[in-house]
């Protein structure tokens, strides 16, 4: 029979490591949102320029 102090501490640990991932997906979206506003901002320059 399992232990159901095991299972909730199962259970927690894998609410924690999808919180995690789901906070590495967002750091990995602002980082390539932040890249590409960087590259639009240098393309503008590099053409603007005199």
């Amino acid at each position: 029979m399992p232990d159901p102090d095991a299972e909730a501490a199962d259970r927690r640990r894998l609410a924690l490591e999808k919180k995690r991932e789901r906070y590495v997906w967002y750091y990995l979206a602002y980082f390539l949102f932040g890249i590409h506003i960087v590259a639009f901002v240098m393309i503008y320059a590099v053409t603007h320029a005199k």
